[in-house]
């Protein structure tokens, strides 16, 4: 697809040639930060700095954490005890790099969900979705390894937990988890795993961002009207568009200000907010918490894990026509792996020929009830494994499997969009600079 039309870096000076013509580094730069980008964009277009800077943070003070961390299951709770106690700001260090990862997981849910509504997902880019995903992936990964670091009791159970899913893989999971923990059971070998591929996947995650960044400059950014920017000539590109410098630059520097107020705010009066307090007490193998749950990021995902138990009728039919090697943990393994396929496959699931859902009258309510059914699958899996929470998940998992398998291809089908602007300048002016309003 061809790129949007606009100007190109030229070198001009002698040493501005020499360079471009053996490494062209300034124009990469100058043609990454001059991208002709969709002119009415709105606030939900702010999460991508914030992402940047969480990336950024968590690996600048992760890289100074670990100079003062002992890996080893003796000495690992004691060494963020001197972290916290007796290195130089090492309290606010690790408060940045715990509640750093909440703000990444608060951005990267709201980024995506703006991508569900606004259907950046779609053609031409699918591949920008799926690098996306990966990332998430590696996000997820990466937060469950740190968390098992502080070898306090629910990063020990926890760990204790999500591994022995792997062991519910018929016929390789018992070696797959056995890989994964370096032995029968969670100990110094897991620890030392886990510290090494947490230190290397956000760098990973830096690779499979860079990709991401690459990837929707090659298509064009995304807008909330889903109008592509007319690339028929460079005036009629420049009217849907204005340059990434200095516009959405600074509208994206005065966002994430915004946004670091409230993380700072959070950090220096209730850093220990989001943590659970089991996790202030050394990992203790003989001693069970009462109520082994995971950070709040992967609340949702574990509701689905529970909500299929050996007394759901759809898992008694698959157990019975796999001739029982899909059992009820199996079972809830794949469902919650599941729910993260279903979303990295909604490019082709979404049958509507319409990209954003602003023109999408009946998408907008079935939208916002996944949205409202995320929140609860996270409050369900904070909760014990009892009833009502039981019945409340296998509900919400039911409909957030019904609207990507079910609901999104249908809606593709039978439902009638509202009118929606020829191009990006139409709205644009509609919305923000028409004669009308001027004159106001």
């Amino acid at each position: 697809m061809a790129g949007i039309p606009h100007d190109h870096y030229e070198p001009r000076t002698g040493f501005e040639k020499w360079l471009h013509r053996r490494l062209p580094i300034v124009a990469i730069v100058y043609d990454t930060i001059m991208i002709p980008t969709p002119k009415n964009l709105n606030w939900m277009w702010i999460w991508g700095i914030v992402l940047m800077f969480c990336l950024v943070l968590q690996i600048v003070t992760g890289i100074v954490l670990v100079m003062h961390y002992t890996p080893h299951v003796d000495m690992a709770f004691a060494s963020v005890e001197h972290i916290m106690r007796n290195v130089n700001g090492g309290y606010m260090l690790r408060y940045l790099h715990a509640n750093g990862a909440s703000l990444f997981f608060v951005a990267v849910y709201l980024h995506i969900f703006r991508n569900l509504y606004y259907g950046s997902y779609k053609a031409p880019r699918e591949v920008t979705w799926i690098i996306g995903m990966l990332i998430y992936l590696a996000m997820m990964a990466t937060a469950f390894m740190g968390y098992v670091l502080p070898w306090g009791q629910m990063s020990f159970w926890g760990a204790t937990v999500i591994t022995g899913l792997f062991g519910a893989i018929p016929g390789v999971g018992g070696a797959i988890q056995q890989w994964l923990l370096g032995g029968p059971a969670v100990d110094n070998a897991t620890l030392n795993r886990f510290f090494s591929l947490h230190y290397l996947l956000p760098f990973v995650i830096l690779g499979l961002a860079i990709v991401h960044v690459w990837a929707f400059h090659t298509t064009g950014n995304n807008n909330p009207t889903g109008v592509e920017v007319r690339r028929t000539s460079k005036e009629d590109a420049q009217k849907d568009t204005l340059p990434f410098w200095p516009y959405f630059v600074m509208k994206d520097l005065f966002a994430l200000g915004v946004v670091l107020v409230v993380f700072f705010a959070v950090v220096g009066f209730m850093p220990n907010y989001l943590g659970h307090p089991d996790n202030y007490i050394e990992a203790n193998p003989l001693v069970t918490p009462a109520h082994i749950v995971p950070e709040w990021y992967f609340l949702p995902f574990y509701a689905i894990l529970r909500a299929f138990t050996a007394d759901v009728w759809i898992v008694q039919i698959v157990q019975f026509l796999s001739f029982g090697i899909i059992d009820a943990k199996f079972f809830g393994v794949l469902a919650m792996f599941g729910a993260i396929l279903v979303m990295a496959l909604v490019p082709w699931l979404d049958t509507s020929r319409v990209r954003s859902g602003r023109y999408r009258p009946q998408f907008k309510w079935w939208f916002w009830l996944l949205a409202f059914d995320f929140m609860l699958l996270m409050w369900c899996g904070a909760m014990p494994a009892e009833e009502p929470y039981a019945t409340i998940s296998l509900i919400a998992s039911a409909y957030w499997f019904a609207y990507f398998l079910v609901i999104l291809p249908l809606l593709g089908v039978i439902e009638k969009p509202e009118p929606m602007p020829a191009t990006i300048e139409e709205d644009y002016l509609a919305h923000y600079d028409s004669p009308t309003r001027m004159a106001e």
